[in-house]
């Protein structure tokens, strides 16, 4: 128990539960199919254990299974830290420049934000993994990407096993056509009398084992390269904030210059707010190093007027037709079926007679706020997500709330 201990740290047994979901299961099966695989192959067809490069081939590929599995239960068991509930800043005058979460009772610190599906604030979020079934933040960063570096250099190592096995298996009992091609194979065929022939199950196991090494590197080894480059180019890949921001400050021509407050100019020392030797990131994920020119709560302040210019320049709609709340609706137009949002935000019900205020939305879809009664607004129930767009019209120009917008675009 002590040794289990030491490789993974379970923050509550009940963590245990996260394996209960589809996302690790296939995970995991991906992992020991490959492993397995490459192992069986090596020993029994390809480069058994009785010879030096056969027992160095079979360590390296126990090392490949280790740690990818370390690195994958630490992301996944370690999780991402999160904020205490109800928490409150040690200086009660920065609440001012934060957002506070219904759900969490508390503020939000900054980087943080609250993730639907754990249902908590979390340090530093930068998206949830259904493969980890957990959020992936301040702790578990470097484990995940650690993760998805080792993920796909083992499976190559996987590959090569699997080609060189079905190749110098097949090399003598299939005919290619090539009469004139002669393919020296000496240094790759290790002669041996295996203890099983190599027959047609095992070729399809084998196959079957090929594809899904080669497309986790592939799909595994692209979420690496994009990890890293939003770690040691931060400023780059906040390009939607950056956006927002400048959008905001050209609509309001207010003059202001936005700079991403932790991006510290520096590739090397923004890698090394994610990584360091002892494997835990320094800081305790609720003050952040910033670039010189910014303060801790530049973020934060950026968010709190995006959100406000948000809510003056949503759009009034009303509910025409109702909707089940359904990922894929059937009933509501092929367009609507086939471009359904491809995100994990929620679709809401809607109900005919009913008003919500869009925010953003596409062709076929919108994104927005339902309007709750009075007793569900005070008791700080919240209702928003995707609906279909012919589910709604337009409200009619109404002077009274041009009035107010204007009068709150004047106080931004």
């Amino acid at each position: 128990m002590n040794i289990l201990s030491a490789i993974i740290v379970f923050e509550n047994l009940h963590e245990v539960r996260r394996l209960c979901h589809w996302g690790p299961i296939i995970a995991l099966t991906v992992i020991a199919v490959c492993s397995s695989m490459a192992m069986l192959d090596s020993i029994i067809w390809y480069w058994p254990l009785d010879t030096t490069g056969g027992s160095i081939n079979f360590i390296m590929l126990i090392n490949w299974t280790v740690l990818i599995l370390y690195n994958y239960f630490n992301a996944m068991f370690v999780g991402p830290g999160y904020i205490p509930l109800e928490w409150k800043p040690e200086n009660q005058q920065d609440a001012m420049y934060l957002q506070f979460c219904r759900v969490c009772q508390g503020f939000k610190a900054p980087r943080s934000h609250h993730c639907r599906k754990c249902n908590r604030c979390v340090m530093k979020m930068d998206h949830h993994c259904p493969w980890i079934n957990n959020c992936c933040g301040h702790l578990n960063h470097a484990y995940f990407t650690t993760f998805l570096l080792l993920a796909p250099l083992g499976c190559i190592h996987a590959a090569f096993i699997f080609i060189m096995t079905m190749y110098t298996q097949l090399y003598d009992r299939i005919s290619f056509g090539w009469s004139s091609v002669k393919i020296d194979m000496s240094g790759t065929r290790h002669i041996h009398n295996p203890i099983m022939p190599f027959s047609v199950a095992a070729f399809a196991a084998t196959l079957f084992a090929l594809g899904l090494a080669l497309g986790t590197t592939i799909a595994v080894g692209m979420l690496f390269f994009i990890q890293v480059m939003r770690i040691i180019l931060s400023a780059l890949f906040s390009l939607v904030l950056h956006s927002s921001a400048k959008d905001r400050i050209q609509y309001y021509q207010t003059g202001e210059e936005f700079i991403f407050p932790y991006d510290l100019g520096s590739r090397w020392e923004n890698f090394k707010q994610v990584f360091t030797w002892s494997g835990t990131p320094d800081g305790d994920g609720v003050e952040w190093p910033v670039n010189e020119k910014c303060h801790q709560h530049t973020l934060t302040i950026e968010q709190l007027k995006q959100k406000a210019d948000k809510r003056v320049r949503s759009v009034q709609y009303r509910v025409v037709e109702g909707y089940n709340g359904a990922c894929c609706p059937l009933g509501k137009g092929i367009n609507t079926f086939l471009r359904t949002p491809c995100t994990e935000e929620p679709r809401i019900h809607l109900t005919k007679g009913e008003t919500i205020f869009a925010t953003r939305g596409t062709k076929w879809w919108m994104y927005g706020d339902k309007v709750l009664d009075e007793e569900q607004t005070k008791a700080g129930v919240r209702v928003r997500g995707w609906f279909p767009r012919r589910c709604v019209e337009k409200c009619l120009y109404d002077s009274a709330n041009n009035t107010t917008t204007d009068e709150e675009k004047k106080e931004q």
